[in-house]
């Protein structure tokens, strides 16, 4: 594939389908930053709700994001975070109708809701340096996909 040129698949004569991709992620955080987002005393505000939101709106920016992944009309989407002792889990769930899967938005969501959280627990998990020696996002992947035709549901 030498000199292969990029282009977006096609797709046109592939028949539309329920398509649905659940991706998730973690990012590592110091106790202490957890047990703020607990207490909601984060200075720049909720970053769970601030990462829902964010994880929302990079889902639907996909294709812009991406060069080569297809414009899809999103029929669903679902952001959950869940707080552990040393990490918060982000997983986001995608649902389109269409030709193509929506595995790509759904890891665009889980990655930028991780960076949304790490964006407002910045000051937290500074070193005396300015380094973020327990920050770390990790385990980003896509855990389910699915494709259902018409005929089946």
């Amino acid at each position: 594939m030498k000199n292969a040129k990029i282009k977006m698949v096609e797709i046109t004569s592939k028949p539309a389908s329920l398509r649905e991709a659940i991706a998730e992620g973690k990012i590592y955080l110091k106790k202490s930053t957890i047990e703020q987002i607990r207490n909601q005393t984060i200075q720049k505000g909720d970053p769970i709700q601030a990462a829902e939101l964010a994880g929302i709106m990079a889902v639907k920016q996909t294709s812009q994001l991406i060069p080569l992944c297809h414009p899809l009309s999103i029929t669903h989407i679902k952001i959950n975070i869940n707080l552990e002792e040393n990490f918060a889990k982000v997983r986001c769930a995608v649902k389109s109708i269409g030709q193509t899967g929506v595995e790509m938005e759904a890891l665009t969501g889980v990655s930028i809701a991780l960076l949304t959280i790490w964006d407002m627990t910045k000051p937290l998990e500074k070193d005396d340096q300015g380094q973020y020696p327990t920050t770390s996002i990790t385990e980003i992947k896509v855990i389910e996909k699915k494709k259902r035709d018409f005929k089946s549901l």
